[in-house]
């Protein structure tokens, strides 16, 4: 939802071509272009302080923001190109496309796990390994999900969760769509999995003959 969407702060910059760009560079901004969506492009002005900050983040590339711009609506936009100071790799410019709402975009929706006092896996004493936090989907950029949802309540030790057992929100589907990723699994407790190494290396010892070695030929023990 829009709400749930970060938001993107720029201004409108005054000049275009590359005298002004400078100028916005000098004055700790990175220039950039607002494209797409049946609009006429906007010159637009970021922070670099905090553009820097989101890119250090990672995953700017796949993530879709709310650009708030004076004088213009809000609207959603994903990056679409980002140039760089060859020496310092620095952004230097960026480039936003804006999404209609029927427009399909790929972006990182974060997992959320339910149920966790009921499930049989915890209270029996395992723990849960969560393999991926966030999964890279396929959505409209109108019904894009808070989140994607886990019920563990049902889960029991030695369980493993893979992307097939999430009910996913119609219309959205996993970029990677060609195997059955693992999400999460219930892990048998490791002082429970110690204690079954340790049987078993005394098991190994027990079954081992032992035989009582005397002296070498041609020598007596000390008495």
């Amino acid at each position: 939802m829009a709400d749930k969407i970060p938001d993107l702060i720029a201004e409108a910059r005054a000049g275009t071509g590359k005298g002004a760009a400078r100028q916005a560079r000098r004055d700790g901004k990175v220039p950039g272009i607002v494209y797409g969506g049946g609009a006429d492009p906007v010159a637009i002005n970021l922070d670099f302080n905090k553009l820097l900050t989101r890119l250090r983040k990672g995953r700017f590339m796949s993530t879709l923001f709310n650009l708030k711009l004076d004088g213009h609506d809000d609207v959603r936009v994903i990056c679409r190109g980002i140039q760089r100071d060859v020496v310092k790799d620095l952004p230097t410019h960026i480039d936003l496309m804006r999404l209609k709402r029927t427009s399909r975009v790929n972006i990182f929706i974060p997992v959320e796990f339910v149920g966790e006092e009921e499930c049989p896996g915890l209270r029996a004493g395992g723990a849960l390994t969560v393999v991926r936090n966030e999964v890279e989907m396929d959505v409209l950029a109108g019904d894009i999900p808070d989140h994607l949802t886990v019920d563990l309540s049902a889960t029991e030790i030695g369980d493993t969760i893979h992307i097939s057992d999430i009910t996913l929100p119609e219309g959205a589907t996993p970029v990677i769509n060609d195997r059955d990723f693992v999400i999460a699994n219930v892990m048998a407790p490791r002082a429970l999995t110690a204690d079954d190494e340790d049987e078993g290396a005394e098991v190994d010892a027990d079954e081992v003959p032992t035989t009582e070695m005397g002296p070498p030929d041609g020598e007596e023990a000390d008495e």
